[in-house]
């Protein structure tokens, strides 16, 4: 155990309680969304049977014809194919990225299109987008990357503040009282719970501030300083086919890609122009497992390889956070997750019910510290490290400050 500075802990309580009061409403919003859009595939999986499920009947065509066939009726070309993992499933071309994905599935069978998915096409959409930027665009992004550098200060202030004293030993981690009035026991639920998360928080909330604007464009400016995200090749940017005769039919790379017994769904990334390559490669959350194969689009022959190895420290992390963040490990994840996004609705309700049980009428109910107490440079200095690093969250310190400072100079007067 660890022994506390009362008015240290008067101080950060008093940050925790204003962190909290910024937060509290969003954070259960982004914590019953997050937790709703775990289940997207599960949601989506019977309303997009009809485009992504065919039956096996007849000769197929090759997928050199389907990529043709594709390439005659839409606009923008494909840049990828997804090989079907049997005969029951329509083959896949993708063209675009992320929001602006799309997605046309093919019947071999009946030689026709089945049809087209987008991520706007699902009403998950809406709840991404209400979870990512409170559907308000760019601006609802910032707000949500407050909220979350907000959510940081809440975890670091309130395990210093929940710490058991000397005195309660072990059991201070773990007691509930019952039997002290509804204030305390929605207290002690608060905080119990919300220090036995904090870990899971932090680490959800590290998958999920790269998406931001200001922390997630400062971060991937410091990837590329560092030379520590995706290689410039990875997308196969500089890495040219030797034109010479016909192109490789699209079939003869597949036939290449299952030799190479890929872990997880296989790929196939289409040459957009003459001298573009094909790469095959696969999508598995066992990241260690991605591979990339860079292949000369008429001679067949293998060009470059990259292993997951080759990516980045920043960015390895950066995707594994993600894949966490989104429960895509695996059962035990997404299950993990939905835990996290309803104990963190819990914790701040909990909160709430205990916050107006003491609340006087008239009165917000501030904590106050202590008027000798004078923070520490070691403090400072860490709040300087987390506003450089949040910089939305420094400036509104720096707005808090000021507020505070005109306050005590109205009083004054």
């Amino acid at each position: 155990m660890i022994k506390k500075d009362n008015k240290l802990n008067q101080w950060l309580w008093k940050w925790h309680f204003i962190a909290g009061l910024i937060s509290l409403p969003f954070v259960v919003l982004l914590a019953v969304t997050g937790g709703v859009y775990l289940f997207k595939d599960t949601y989506d999986a019977p309303r997009q049977a009809h485009i992504k499920s065919i039956e096996a009947n007849g000769n197929p065509i090759t997928y050199q014809e389907q990529w043709d066939m594709v390439k005659a009726n839409l606009k923008k070309q494909p840049n990828s194919m997804v090989v079907p993992a049997n005969n029951n499933e329509a083959t896949e071309f993708v063209s675009g990225m992320f929001s602006h994905k799309n997605s046309v599935f093919v019947n071999p069978y009946s030689k026709k299109i089945t049809g087209s998915i987008g991520p706007q096409d699902s009403n998950m959409y809406a709840v991404r987008k209400l979870h990512g930027e409170l559907l308000m665009g760019s601006f609802g992004t910032k707000i949500v990357e407050l909220v979350a550098s907000w959510l940081i200060v809440l975890i670091l202030t309130g395990i210093y503040v929940f710490w058991p004293a000397k005195k309660q030993g072990i059991k201070g981690f773990f007691t509930v009282r019952f039997k002290q009035g509804k204030r305390i026991l929605f207290r002690d639920l608060h905080t119990v719970f919300g220090f036995w998360i904090s870990i899971l928080l932090l680490m959800t909330l590290a998958g999920g501030l790269p998406w931001t604007d200001v922390f997630g464009g400062n971060f991937q400016a410091l990837q590329n300083m560092t030379n520590t995200g995706y290689p410039k090749t990875w997308d196969g940017k500089g890495i040219v086919s030797q034109v010479s005769g016909k192109p490789l039919p699209l079939d003869s790379v597949v036939a290449i890609g299952k030799k190479l017994n890929l872990e997880g769904k296989l790929n196939v990334g289409l040459p957009q122009n003459e001298t573009g390559v094909f790469i095959v490669y696969n999508e598995t959350f066992d990241l260690d497992a991605q591979k990339r194969f860079y292949i000369d689009q008429y001679s067949g022959k293998p060009i470059m390889k990259h292993n997951w190895s080759d990516v980045g420290i920043l960015m390895r992390a950066r995707m594994w956070f993600m894949a966490f963040h989104q429960g895509q490990f695996g059962t035990w994840n997404l299950l993990l997750m939905l835990c996290v996004s309803i104990l963190l609705t819990f914790v701040a309700l909990s909160a709430l019910v205990s916050y107006l049980k003491r609340k006087q009428v008239g009165d917000w109910g501030v904590p106050k510290v202590p008027k000798k107490f004078k923070v520490s440079y070691g403090i400072i200095a860490m709040i300087v490290i987390l506003g450089i690093c949040f910089p939305l969250f420094g400036m509104s310190v720096l707005l808090i400050v000021l507020m505070e400072s005109l306050a005590l100079k109205n009083k004054a007067l």
